[in-house]
This record gives C-alpha cells, structure tokens and sequence, in this order.
C-alpha cells in the first residue's frame, strides 16, 4: 500500500457517502433518532445537520414504527430517504412497516410504486450491551422476499456499497457493525461504487474455502493467518451482500479447494449459514471432499457479562478447530 493512501475510519467512510450523495440529490432526507446536532450515537451523521439542515437531516421521537412508516410514504412519493434505527434490535418495533409494508410495497401494487429506501441499522455483539442491544438478525430480513440486504467489512466497503444503496430504486437493509466503526482502512477520495452480489475473495488459498460477513470477516482473516503457519492454504470470501448473494463465486471456490465453512455471528440455527450451505450441496455436492461446517453463534440470548458473551460469540479459535475437522485432521497434527 502506498504512504499516500487516505486513511479513515469506517465510521468516516460513512458519512462520506451521505454526505457526496446528499449534495448531488436533493432528493435524500435523513430520519433518525439523535441523528441531528448530536450526529448519530456512532457519529456517522456528523455535520450534515449543519449542512442540510432540520429540513433534510430530521431527528424524529423515539418511535421507529412511525419514521420508518413516514421513511416507506416519503419513498412512494418521490423522495429518497435514509431511515437510521440506532440498534438493529429496534427494528423489531418497526417490522411490519419494514417487512410488510417496504418490501412489498412494489409487488402488491403491480409496479406501479416503488419503495427506494434505506434502513440503515447496526449489529453484533462484543461490548456488553446485552441481549436486547448485540444481535445479528440479517437473515430476517434476508428471508423475507423484497429487500437487499449489505453488510459492509472494511471503511472501502462501506462507503462504496452504501453510495450503491442510495442509488436503488428499491428497500435495502444496510448492516454495520459496531466494532468496526472506530477500524481504519483505506478510502480513495475519487468517486467509487460498489455493486451489490459481487463478493471479494481477500485471500486465496487451496486447501478450504471460508464465507463470512461483516465483523466474521475479521475473524476469518486471522484464522486463515494462524493456519498459514501449519502449511494450510485458506480462501477467504466476503459476501459483502446477502441479497442478492453471490454463489458463483463460492462455487467456483469450493470447485477449487473441496470444502466449505461458513463463518457468521448470527446464531447457528436456521441461519443464513444453513441456506448457504444447503445451496452448496445442491449444485457442487460432487466436489465436496468434506461435510460443510457452520460457525456461529451459540444459541442463546446474548449476555450481558463480557466474559460470559465471549463464550458465546464464535472465536478464531473455533473456526481453526473446525477447519482443521474438515482436513480431517487429529488432534496435534498438522
């Protein structure tokens, strides 16, 4: 990497977006709780109160159903707003507007409306903010037909795939993370994008393939380290989208290395692990060497006690171990 490489946080690349994208599109209104003079509890709406004012930056009441329902009727009706619920758990307050009346909005009126729109939101555990306030719950809303679902890794990401999000002529559920906000990365300061379903394979490898998302992918990163210096070769994928996601690209990795395994803080059961996985066993079963390993999550509510959540949450640790089982490896061998 070059000296002169722009470095910024996450939480910067952000703001960035908002920022480039308010100033072209008049259009774009932000709608938050704490989003204005206090610019977001994560910072990332900083200054743009100041900038565009009460009118385009609106910090609304405490009540996610109703901005998010005044987010999906300001959408039909031609403007371009960014709905930011401060916590990911919130949305629940606000999943029939989200999921029953913004996703669907565009099919149950035959396309004669559509709904362009963006939940911005943040997720995951790893500071003690307890169960009601650490979850990952993307597989919700990839779930249910009619939303992009982006969860950005690195402050690159970031900034590229929400400036594609704005530019949707649809709902997407935008993800961050909240260890991240503070991480560092490089951000060119020319205008980029990034389209959504086109995964990034950070490092190849031929012994196995890992699939992660957000945060995970941090963690994959340092479990692919700690098995280069046992010989073993990982590939590593960000999705960087779950909907639409990108199969192709980890077909053609598993066609290459012959095993699989998914790496995710969503709890295990019935996550979007479980969807991935099933999809790889029915079109690349034949070049499976190995069962598909899922990491995860334990599943249980996340607690509030940071050494009790760390038991909780997956750890390099497990997705070493794991690998490892699926080379078929023995305890203390290479």
């Amino acid at each position: 990497m070059s000296t002169n490489e722009r470095m910024i946080t996450y939480a910067e690349a952000l703001n960035e977006a908002l920022k480039e994208e308010m100033e072209k599109n008049e259009d774009i209104i932000l709608l938050g709780e704490d989003i204005g003079p206090y610019g977001g509890v994560f910072n990332v709406t900083k200054g743009l109160f100041e900038r565009y004012g009460a009118e385009r930056v609106i910090d609304t009441p405490i009540s996610e159903a109703g901005f998010a329902g005044a987010g999906i009727g300001a959408a039909m009706t031609g403007l371009k707003p960014i709905v930011e619920f401060m916590w990911i758990d919130f949305t629940f307050v606000a999943m029939d507007q989200i999921l029953n009346q913004g996703a669907k909005m565009a099919y149950m009126s035959g396309g004669q409306t559509t709904v362009p729109i963006v939940f911005r939101t943040q997720g995951g555990g790893g500071r003690g903010n307890a169960a009601q306030h650490s979850q990952s719950l993307e597989t919700i809303f990839a779930h249910v037909p009619g939303m992009k679902v982006v969860l950005p890794s690195s402050p690159y990401d970031a900034k590229g795939l929400l400036k594609t999000a704005i530019r949707e002529n649809c709902p997407v559920m935008f993800i961050e993370n909240k260890l991240l906000y503070n991480t560092k990365g490089h951000v060119p300061e020319e205008e980029y994008t990034i389209a959504f379903g086109q995964a990034n394979v950070l490092v190849e490898g031929e012994d196995i393939t890992m699939v992660s998302i957000s945060r995970s992918v941090h963690l994959s990163l340092e479990a692919a380290e700690a098995l280069k210096a046992e010989g073993i070769h990982a590939e590593v994928i960000d999705l960087r989208t779950l909907v639409p996601l990108d199969i192709e690209t980890i077909k053609d990795s598993v066609k290459k290395t012959n095993r699989l395994i998914i790496v995710h803080e969503a709890a295990k059961s019935f996550g979007w692990g479980a969807e991935l996985a099933a999809q790889i066993s029915e079109e690349v079963f034949d070049y499976l060497d190995a069962p598909v390993y899922r990491i995860g999550a334990k599943d249980t509510p996340i607690p509030y006690n940071m050494k009790l959540e760390k038991e909780v949450l997956p750890k390099v640790e497990d997705i070493v171990d794991d690998i490892k089982k699926s080379l078929y490896m023995k305890e203390g061998s290479k």
